[in-house]
């Protein structure tokens, strides 16, 4: 940050103190130019009226003072305008304070005329300047202003090597049936063989004979044959 509000404000000192510079250059009255200069919309046409006219040192002297004066604009703009399209930026901004500069000369300055050729010489001076150091150190700026700071990352907890698996729940089927209902495809429990209970007596088992047959009237309560033998005993 301090960085940066330092060479931004190297920058605006340095466009303060160019603009005067430029202001005291290109807007200073001549009045001993002012019945041979005349407004300039062909380029060109300068360049070649310096060839023919002027000596080899005048016009490296008139052609080198606006590439010179053009400089400046690619040594302060890179810092000022965005990173994407920094050149085609810087020379169309330069381009229109030029062209700014010439009309107020044409319209405002004694001596002075609206001259296109100036814009141009003036452009690519600025175009000079962004290549040889301009385009460098304003890369490094930029680079260095507007990256962001290395936020601190809270380490990730790492994974457990054995992540426990929650076991699903499976219904089973037992094979219990619903009390107080019978089963399907059982026989009912027998009841029990009768017995004299209804009657209040128990019934005696028939006596059978050597054969294994059962013998008529022997032993039997009732019968004509124990009445006789009771009989018999009194």
């Amino acid at each position: 940050m301090l960085l940066r509000v330092t060479v931004l404000t190297v920058v605006l000192l340095g466009l303060v103190a160019f603009s005067i510079l430029l202001a005291k250059v290109t807007l200073t009255p001549s009045p001993a130019s002012e019945d041979i200069v005349t407004s300039n919309l062909r380029p060109g046409r300068s360049l070649r009226q310096y060839a023919e006219d002027y000596t080899f040192l005048a016009a490296c002297k008139q052609a080198g003072g606006n590439v010179l004066l053009g400089v400046p604009f690619g040594l302060l703009l890179p810092f000022l305008v965005p990173r994407r399209l920094r050149m085609i930026s810087m020379t169309l901004l330069t381009a229109a304070v030029m062209v700014l500069v010439e009309l107020v000369q044409g319209a405002l300055v004694t001596g002075r005329a609206f001259d296109i050729d100036d814009v141009i010489l003036n452009t690519s001076g600025a175009l000079l300047g962004y290549f040889l150091l301009g385009r460098r150190i304003s890369h490094s700026y930029h680079a260095h202003a507007h990256t962001p700071r290395a936020e601190a990352v809270e380490p990730e907890a790492e994974p457990k090597a054995a992540e426990r698996k929650t076991p699903y729940r499976t219904k089973t089927k037992t094979g219990t049936t619903k009390t107080g209902t019978p089963a399907r495809g059982t026989t009912k429990a027998k009841e029990p063989v009768e017995t004299g209970a209804r009657t209040g007596s128990t019934r005696l088992p028939k006596a059978r004979g050597s054969s294994g047959r059962p013998t008529a009237g022997v032993g039997q309560p009732g019968s004509g044959r124990a009445l006789l033998d009771r009989l018999r005993r009194r």
